[in-house]
């Protein structure tokens, strides 16, 4: 279950879509991503809150 505190990630090269937390999301900023190892900035993040 997601809450305010955590983001889709969708990679901008592969498409993979992950829910992750706070600390997740920077760790893929700042080493790409997991799947393929892509460059992942802000913009492929989005709040995972429902409604």
């Amino acid at each position: 279950m997601s809450t305010c505190e955590d983001y889709t990630f969708v990679c901008p090269e592969c498409s993979q879509s992950i829910t992750v937390n706070a600390s997740m999301r920077e760790a893929l900023v700042e080493n790409g991503c997991v799947i393929c190892g892509a460059s992942v900035n802000r913009n492929a993040f989005d709040t995972a809150c429902d409604g």
